[in-house]
């Protein structure tokens, strides 16, 4: 027997796992909807791929359009466990909108993503920084002393220049477009796409 794939890398799921995932999101989506909480589910049951320890993000799309979008960015629960955790806060709990109605959870489009852990990037200036980041794979988390932003590799998509990339995750960590000093830290992650297209 061959040893198992990094689960740390991209790509170490069989399809019949990454549609697992997407089947759990979307239930505890429907029990949050009926019981107010994520759907439980107990650790041992499930297959060693998805019982490790890995950071998700879950992003929800209605009729195209941005629903709710909850992740971690740290590995704290085993990676079923997240992904029904982050399914359930971004159907109800993302602050940039109502919950979702039970009308809208069968119309909802799942989008997980699998992060890698995050690597600090060394840099000595902001324009060192926008030369070393890859536009279309990179994800980025942006520090400054308490304030704090990640942009997942989707978000290149919208905001396919870097350093327009950068401006805007400084916004979204409460920094200034043009803020810049010697005390910002910058991490890089990848990630791996699940959705209904790629299972």
């Amino acid at each position: 027997m061959g040893a198992m794939p990094s689960t740390d890398a991209i790509g170490f799921l069989r399809p019949t796992h990454r549609r697992a995932l997407l089947d759990l999101a979307r239930r505890s989506i429907e029990h949050g909807s009926v019981h107010g909480l994520p759907l439980r589910i107990q650790p041992e049951t499930l297959a060693p791929e998805l019982a490790v320890k890995r950071a998700t993000f879950v992003t929800l799309e209605l009729h195209g359009k941005l629903r709710g979008c909850i992740g971690t960015l740290q590995a704290v629960r085993v990676l079923a466990e997240d992904v029904v955790h982050n399914a359930y806060a971004a159907a109800f709990r993302d602050p940039r909108f109502p919950p979702v109605s039970p009308s809208d959870v069968e119309r909802l489009d799942i989008r997980l993503s699998l992060l890698t852990p995050a690597e600090p990037i060394s840099f000595t200036s902001e324009e060192d920084l926008l030369r070393q980041m890859t536009v279309g794979e990179d994800g980025l988390i942006l520090e400054e002393g308490f304030r704090r932003g990640t942009f997942l590799p989707t978000v290149w998509a919208s905001l396919p220049d870097p350093k327009t990339f950068l401006q805007h995750l400084k916004l979204k960590a409460g920094l200034p477009e043009d803020y810049w000093s010697d005390s910002i830290k910058v991490y890089r992650y990848r990630t791996e796409t699940i959705d209904k297209h790629s299972v």
